[in-house]
């Protein structure tokens, strides 16, 4: 197994979990006897009860990124507007001919769902200790501060700028490290069409976030059948910290994103990639391209898998709205100044929500707190 990326959890002064032996939602959802969901994975706010909108105009915006590649600038040119507009009215969009072979995600799904049928004893040595262990399998997010428990199971490690993996089925560390490599180079395209959608250069985000040093991380989720899915829920409501997510699934629904106070069900289309804007871009363009809130339903009917790589900033990296963004009196910043780590730690203290939508002096009290 790699070694231990550098992480300072001693600055981060993120203490130590030690949750008793973790049982998977696996088993539990595969066991004979279960007649009804267990009060400890009862989510009270019934998510399958609020508005989705079956508006056929309402549909996930689309970018062939093929062209920013090799198109003309007079190809490219159209597509950073509809790049513009995804991400300022939606925050996502779905990814089209971007190189990354179908057959290799596949792969992934297949090898993570080999990880998932493993003995719980053999996966037991990946739940880590603490939430910024670089390889964790868990079925939350932070057992110091989750409330209810989330109908999935879950495995997050990092891959850049440190590759870390579970040894374990055979092949699974060179599946997810090819997907890493390949999907990282989908995000470099991506970023550079982004900052050129600002009105920025077109290397403005990767020097800002020092994305050289960048974290990338490969989170993994198992969303078993769920024999009460209206009082489950695979993930809440919640956007992404970091730049960007790209995101594959096994093509069964359950993800949704908000779109003007509706949510609207994800179907991706053949091998395509779901890109969704995270918290940093947002402070980064000063709220010109929000992160798109998004949730996972639990289902009744199939076994869902999905596998989402974030993109963030180096840790160390203070992300702040660009100047052309920013004046004193029309344009103030609608955030403050702290570095990757201090967000992710800010997040981990549960003192504020996975939705870092303070307003500048809200911000400055929960961080001085």
């Amino acid at each position: 197994m790699a070694s231990t990326i550098p992480l300072d959890t001693k600055t981060l002064k993120v203490s130590p979990v030690h949750p008793p032996k973790i049982t998977s939602v696996k088993p539990l959802a595969e066991s004979t006897g279960l007649s009804s969901l267990p009060s400890i994975y009862t989510f009270t706010h019934n998510l399958h009860d609020e508005p989705i909108s079956d508006d056929p105009e309402e549909s996930i915006p689309i970018i062939d990124v093929s062209l920013l590649v090799s198109g003309s600038p007079e190809e490219q040119s159209p597509v950073i507007h509809q790049l513009n507009k995804a991400c300022s009215d939606w925050g996502c969009f779905m990814v089209i001919n971007h190189g990354v072979p179908e057959s290799l995600t596949k792969a992934m799904i297949e090898v993570f769902q080999e990880f998932c049928n493993l003995p719980e004893e053999e996966k037991q040595e990946f739940h880590g200790n603490h939430v910024m262990d670089p390889i964790r399998c868990s079925t939350g997010f932070n057992p110091s501060v989750d409330k209810v428990n989330l109908w999935r199971d879950h495995l997050k490690f990092y891959t850049y700028p440190e590759f870390h993996s579970p040894n374990k089925p055979v092949g699974f560390s060179e599946i997810a490290l090819e997907l890493s490599k390949r999907n990282r180079e989908v995000a470099i395209v991506i970023l550079k069409a982004i900052s050129k959608s600002l009105g920025l250069e077109e290397s403005y985000i990767e020097k800002a976030s020092n994305f050289e040093l960048g974290l990338q991380i490969l989170a993994a989720n198992f969303y078993p059948v769920c024999l009460e899915p209206e009082r489950a829920i695979g993930i809440p409501p919640h956007s992404d910290h970091g730049l960007l997510t790209l995101l594959v699934d096994n093509g069964i629904s359950g993800l949704q994103i908000q779109h003007k106070g509706k949510w609207i069900n994800v179907n991706l289309l053949p091998n395509a990639l779901f890109a969704h804007i995270g918290d940093h871009l947002e402070i980064l363009s000063n709220g010109k391209y929000k992160g798109v809130l998004h949730q996972a339903l639990a289902n009744d009917k199939a076994t869902r898998i999905s596998v989402a790589m974030p993109h963030g900033p180096s840790l160390d990296t203070v992300i702040r709205p660009a100047p052309e963004f920013v004046d004193n009196e029309s344009h103030p910043p609608k955030y403050i100044e702290i570095t990757y780590k201090e967000y992710v730690k800010l997040l981990l203290s549960g003192k504020i929500c996975s939705k870092f939508r303070l307003d500048f002096e809200q911000s400055k009290a929960v961080y001085a707190s």
